[in-house]
């Protein structure tokens, strides 16, 4: 597959690049250099007109919005790691947010579940989605499969996203494991320079 690129009608949606999972207990060992990859990636997008979407996965701090979460990952919740508003569930201060971008509150892993993202998206044209953050095989993968099956073109950043160790894998392993899946059924697999460079060129045609 190779997705074309129309700058107004494309947005990078920028998956929980929050304290706890930049710097955090559960943090990829890389994930500061996944940071500076989507700082750049995102200010390309701003130049040609890119909508630059920043989420962040948070509760309520009395838990209610939880639900089955409670059992299948009580330690994010009783650990209270997530609270909005908590110093953990802040974005991370090395990531550049603009005006102009949106700030999205999730409350599951995926990007669309119980939020207004797709009218947002809709709302503005938008048809393709480039989906960078952290983790790769959690939260990233499920907003690309979200995007996918709502019928949106989505171009995965494999240099842009990051796993932690999971159950034995290592953050290596899930990582190829995921793009792998992603890259045949979901997702056109970018680098971050290889989209600087087709946002670039679509962006000069464009003008001239």
């Amino acid at each position: 597959m190779d997705f074309a690129v129309i700058p107004e009608r494309l947005a990078l949606v920028n998956v929980d690049l929050q304290n706890c999972f930049v710097d955090g207990p559960i943090a990829p060992a890389n994930a500061l250099d996944v940071v500076a990859r989507v700082n750049r990636l995102a200010a390309a997008c701003r130049a040609a007109g890119v909508l630059v979407v920043h989420t962040s996965h948070v509760f309520r701090p009395d838990g209610s919005n939880a639900g089955v979460l409670r059992d299948t990952a009580p330690e994010v919740i009783t650990g209270r790691i997530l609270d909005k508003g908590g110093p953990l569930a802040a974005l991370h201060r090395g990531l550049h947010v603009d005006p102009r971008d949106v700030l999205l509150e999730k409350p599951r892993f995926g990007a669309f579940h119980g939020t207004d993202l797709e009218l947002i998206l809709r709302g503005r044209g938008i048809e393709t989605l480039i989906v960078s953050g952290i983790a790769t095989n959690v939260c990233c993968d499920t907003t690309a499969r979200e995007a996918m099956v709502r019928d949106f073109r989505v171009f995965f950043v494999s240099d842009g996203t990051a796993a932690a160790a999971i159950g034995g894998a290592s953050s290596e392993e899930l990582q190829r494991a995921t793009l792998a899946t992603l890259g045949s059924l979901f997702a056109q697999i970018v680098t971050v320079d290889e989209m600087i460079a087709k946002i670039e060129r679509a962006a000069a045609a464009r003008a001239g």
